[in-house]
């Protein structure tokens, strides 16, 4: 079957696209570099023709409160081409711990706002919530960095691979609709300290990292399982020192 995936040219989407290829369905990435702006509408309705399935992993270009906007515009854009277009399964990515999140952040409040227009649109549909990827450990790390030393809550996340990402959400895209949120995450639940720490010590970064209780993750105050996914979630299996050497190889 035709399945769309706006973002497809991304970390995600571009991983996402091969999954869904290696499944023999027709997946098409739709992205401003091959026509499709879901902000103006532009090659929505060509791209849409025909498809099933559309897949959104595309992010707003800003993490701030200017995604609200974003997110928005380009979610009643898509849905309105679905609908026109006679679209069975809307399938969007988005995060582990968003409603929580989103009392501090102007970025999650508009996921949360993506969500509910898609909850309240015309097409059935599945919200897949992962957890945080291997792929922004790095920048998690330089997001928290004072000087020579990086700071983190204890607080537990269950990060996976950008790969067992696109897997979940292939998963998900050429099964039926939940109308609802299914969730997937890593092999297991680390503190974010050890996991950051774990890092740096890999790459021969010399840079401390703190716990602290006060700290905050992207400038919001998280409680300890805040990032980690419920008992329900499909969980993958690559394991971050696993992934750690298998990028080594590859640079």
């Amino acid at each position: 079957m035709k399945i769309v995936v706006i973002g497809g040219t991304g970390l995600i989407g571009s991983k996402l696209v091969a999954a869904l290829s290696a499944r023999g369905h027709d997946a098409v990435a739709a992205a401003p570099s091959t026509g499709v702006n879901t902000i103006t509408g532009e090659g929505l309705a060509e791209v849409m023709s025909g498809a099933s399935v559309v897949v959104d992993v595309s992010n707003s270009p800003a993490l701030d409160d200017s995604a609200i906007e974003f997110f928005r515009a380009a979610t009643n854009n898509v849905l309105a081409a679905e609908k026109n277009a006679g679209v069975g399964h809307h399938v969007v990515l988005s995060v582990v711990g968003t409603a929580e999140l989103a009392r501090q952040s102007g970025y999650f409040q508009a996921k949360l706002l993506q969500e509910k227009l898609i909850g309240e649109g015309p097409i059935p549909f599945s919200i897949v919530h992962a957890t945080q990827f291997f792929e922004f450990v790095d920048t998690l790390a330089d997001a928290a960095t004072v000087g020579d030393t990086v700071v983190y809550p204890p607080a537990y996340f269950q990060p996976m691979a950008a790969a067992d990402v696109a897997e979940g959400v292939a998963i998900t895209a050429v099964g039926d609709p939940v109308n609802g949120v299914v969730e997937i995450g890593g092999p297991e639940a680390v503190l974010l300290p050890d996991l950051i720490r774990t890092a740096l010590t890999a790459r021969g970064d010399s840079r401390t990292v703190v716990t602290d209780p006060a700290a905050q993750y992207w400038g919001i105050d998280i409680g300890e399982r805040t990032l980690v996914p419920g008992t329900d979630a499909r969980l993958f299996d690559t394991r971050f020192e696993d992934w750690l050497l298998e990028a080594a190889a590859k640079s």
